[in-house]
């Protein structure tokens, strides 16, 4: 049984067994116990007199127990139950000279560098248990909608995004030279993106999405980037773009929700962190909503829809703040948005999530369908209040000649995306999706300020520890 399903209070007056990890040993006699179940601590109460002296000197912080006893009401401030011990068993042993996780504050850069033993932290249990709580609501939203999940390979021959920025897959020795062909009989990489396989699945069994791990080889040492991070990439036939922007709200709205209900106490605990991480910053810098009220503004608001060109009209006529003008001023129709001119339009603007539509095709990826004027896309991205750009999506380019052209004036490889170009051949029809990267969707809901502090092992330039 857990420390979580004891604070029911159903077992009160009864014989259990517990078994979590030392926070700390006091008096001899106080061990507060945690499995990671929750974020509470179970009181363990001893008699220091009936233990022996050699399983005493064991209790110390991060060692293991296994506790019998009688789960009873507490006597103390601060907890409602506590569990008076018969016995302890010391089930793996905690050098107290050695362990690094010792109970008191440890910076965020000290705990990366332990980061096989930072979930035993309040901040990093609390977060690892939202991100599950997180992906479970994921597969249950697509589940229950009729979506199927395809695992596309994360080991490619193409390049979704055409950005060029991969990570290459090889069995040759770089130092060697040889005419041998290399394992795959090609030049393969890591994946950034499964879209374009799950639009082959969308086009046979209606609609799917992959969820799973990605690389970019980005040389970006910031709090935002990860060279390895999970994406969600849902895809669906005969959908178009209002569809998608319709399938995006409800999907963020329905996971974001299930959290709130689900993690409250890990939220408050959040809530606070944020709040005081919040206060340290200069007032100007700091964000207008607690961390709850952030999760809450999402799914009670309707989100505002705004094309490209009505949202620059409103950036160049616009006075963000009384005392000085956005960093990077909007000079042009073209220009690509910058995260505080997508905070300005949520935040300030509208005070809604915004999904901007209809992009100029010239910042935009090549499968993006084109608009009738030539010169925007049937994109969009959503818009959150903190963070900026949280999804990015289109509708598809269905028809082949439109495909070929912008392949063509893209430098996109005709020859190696043949599949790709085969589903405008056989079948065509109208379809759409998204991409919401997993990390910066746990980094919202927790309210965490580095991204690496929401995967369990980062991946980052110059680092590639556990």
């Amino acid at each position: 049984m857990d420390i979580r399903q004891l604070f029911s209070g159903e077992q009160k007056d009864q014989k259990v067994t517990v078994r979590g990890w030392v926070r700390t040993f006091r008096a001899n006699r106080f061990i507060a116990l945690n499995d990671g179940s929750c974020l509470a601590n179970l009181q363990c109460v001893v008699d220091f007199e009936k233990t022996p002296e050699e399983v005493l000197a064991e209790i110390n912080t991060g060692a293991a127990l296994e506790i019998s006893g009688t789960l009873v009401e507490s006597q103390g401030k601060g907890q409602l139950f506590e569990v008076q011990a018969d016995s302890v068993t010391i089930l793996g042993r905690s050098n107290p000279d050695e362990y690094p996780i010792q109970p008191k504050k440890h910076s965020l850069e000290f705990l990366r560098e332990k980061a096989h033993l930072r979930v035993r932290t309040n901040t990093f249990a609390a977060v690892m248990r939202v991100r599950a709580a997180l992906s479970f609501a994921v597969h249950q939203y697509f589940t229950q909608h009729g979506f199927y999940q395809v695992h596309t390979p994360i080991i490619t021959g193409s390049d979704a995004e055409g950005a060029g920025e991969m990570f290459r897959v090889t069995t040759k020795d770089p130092s060697q030279k040889s005419d041998e062909p290399d394992f795959f009989g090609k030049e393969t990489n890591l994946t950034v993106s499964g879209q374009l396989e799950a639009e082959t699945y969308a086009m046979g069994l209606g609609k799917v999405y992959t969820f799973g791990p990605t690389f970019r080889a980005e040389n970006s040492n910031t709090s935002r980037h990860l060279a390895e991070f999970w994406m969600i990439e849902p895809e669906v036939a005969f959908n178009d773009l209002d569809d998608n922007m319709d399938l995006a709200e409800d999907f963020i709205k329905s996971v974001l929700a299930y959290v709130l209900e689900n993690c409250k106490e890990d939220l408050a605990f959040l809530d606070q962190r944020f709040a005081q991480e919040e206060a340290k910053k200069p007032q100007q810098e700091r964000s207008p909503m607690g961390l709850i009220e952030r999760l809450e503004f999402v799914t009670k608001n309707e989100f505002m829809r705004v094309s490209y060109t009505e949202a620059i009209a409103i950036l160049r006529n616009s006075k963000p703040n009384k005392k000085k003008k956005f960093k990077y001023p909007i000079d042009a129709w073209g220009a690509d948005l910058q995260s505080e001119h997508e905070r300005y339009l949520v935040e300030k603007h509208f005070s809604s999530p915004v999904i901007l539509f209809d992009y100029p095709a010239e910042i935009k990826a090549f499968y993006m369908r084109m608009n009738e004027d030539g010169k925007t896309v049937r994109a969009m991205d959503v818009l959150f209040p903190g963070v900026g750009e949280m999804v990015g999506g289109s509708q598809r380019e269905e028809r082949l000649d439109k495909l070929i052209e912008r392949m063509r004036a893209m430098d996109i490889d005709e020859e190696e995306l043949w599949w790709y170009t085969d589903l405008r051949r056989f079948g065509t029809a109208v379809h759409a999706g998204f991409g919401l990267g997993f990390e910066r969707l746990v980094l919202y809901t927790t309210g965490m300020s580095n991204i690496r502090d929401v995967i369990p092992y980062p991946r980052t330039p110059l680092n590639a520890a556990f």
